[in-house]
């Protein structure tokens, strides 16, 4: 009996022990990595549009300022997508165009499908 009595006695001092030391690791670590994430989310931007318009009152273009990219280009529809890696440009005609989703399709297929969709067959 006094043989359990030590082990389960030596087992809690073990127990505490690395609770201890992991403690001290993740205040040392993951203590500074959870501080960052606060200060991260308390530089969030605003949730109107007063920092887009800022941004594009300041930026400088003596030509075509593109809205959505912020891009200095020659005509509008020169604009680039924003997110090229996903996002396929479309020109629709007249200076006009589109980025959309590329969503997992072979290439080309996005102006395809836009182009039935434009005519009514999608």
């Amino acid at each position: 009996m006094e043989l359990r009595v030590v082990i389960l006695l030596l087992a809690t001092l073990l127990v505490q022990t690395a609770t201890a030391q992991f403690g001290f690791f993740d205040q040392m670590f993951g203590g500074q990595q959870q501080q960052h994430q606060q200060r991260q989310q308390q530089q969030n931007v605003r949730s109107d549009s007063s920092w887009y318009q800022a941004q594009y009152e300041n930026a400088h273009c003596d030509k075509y300022l593109c809205p959505g990219t912020l891009s200095c280009v020659h005509f509008p529809h020169h604009c680039p997508c924003a997110w090229e890696s996903v996002e396929d440009k479309v020109e629709l005609g007249e200076g006009l165009a589109v980025c959309a989703s590329k969503g997992g399709y072979k290439d080309g297929e996005t102006l395809r499908k836009i182009e039935l969709a434009r005519k009514g067959l999608l």
